[in-house]
């Protein structure tokens, strides 16, 4: 059975507020999120949140079953799926962004120019939504989606981009937020995927997205809305140099789940 890849992002998120996702998109909405909408009753979302913390892979969620659960509780649709080659941070979330795989979107190795191909924001701009970014300043979701007319906002780290996308979920002016965090790959590459450190990272992030999906059900809760854990990617050791890394085609890489909900 062929695993969805991680650029079923878009056509989910387009698929669930009832817009086009555009012929660039190829890759399939996700059709557990889509046929849970449908279950519902919720034709189209009116609010959008997506979490992405950076790196973590399947073979982790995995190990700490304990840690990963109560992302799970917040957003009960689990969709394992594939990473894209190479799995590092800017190609991958080209890849989720867009829909296209990286022969498509033209980010193949670990670079951040401004994608000038067509991207979920895009589309969601296009059909008049209102768009934020939240993300750790010069990370690759603060730079490759630049030039459009949504709100950036730029923040020195984690926590900083936590607080921002609680204030923005509170006052309600977007349709769509995400927000970004990238402690856990910090951490993995300074020491390994199973530290101690990179678990207790592991941990701030479901923490982080825990109040984020709580905050959502006290704002949105008079909307149809999704919230989302996304990640990019999983990571290994590097046997050469015993730390932490990602970027090769094998599943502790390329393995990755998404959480999803969706709610009247």
């Amino acid at each position: 059975m062929m695993h969805p890849t991680i650029g079923g992002v878009t056509k989910t998120v387009c698929n669930l507020f009832g817009i086009e996702s555009g012929e660039a998109a190829l890759e399939d909405a996700f059709a557990p999120v889509v046929a849970k909408a449908r279950a519902l009753g919720v034709e189209r979302c009116e609010r959008v949140l997506l979490y992405a913390p950076d790196a973590v892979g399947l073979e982790l969620c995995r190990a700490f079953p304990e840690i990963i659960g109560p992302v799970a509780q917040e957003a009960s649709i689990v969709v394992q799926m594939k990473s894209v080659v190479p799995p590092v941070t800017p190609v991958c979330f080209s890849t989720m962004f867009t829909g296209q795989p990286p022969a498509m979107h033209g980010i193949r190795k670990y670079e951040k120019p401004v994608l000038r191909c067509e991207t979920l924001f895009d589309r969601l701009i296009g059909a008049g939504k209102r768009v934020a970014i939240v993300a750790v300043q010069d990370s690759s979701i603060d730079r490759l989606f630049r030039d459009r007319a949504l709100d950036y906002f730029s923040e020195r780290y984690d926590p900083e981009v936590t607080e921002t996308t609680l204030r923005l979920l509170e006052a309600d002016g977007h349709d769509f937020v995400l927000a970004y965090h990238q402690e856990y790959d910090d951490t993995l590459h300074r020491t390994t995927p199973r530290a101690k450190e990179a678990v207790e990272a592991m941990q701030r992030h479901v923490a982080s997205f825990v109040r984020l999906a709580h905050a959502v059900e006290e704002s949105w809760s008079s909307r149809h809305r999704m919230v989302g854990f996304v990640p990019d990617h999983g990571g290994h050791i590097d046997p050469e140099t015993g730390k932490g890394t990602h970027g090769i085609d094998t599943p502790q890489d390329m393995d990755v789940q998404h959480f999803y909900g969706v709610f009247r």
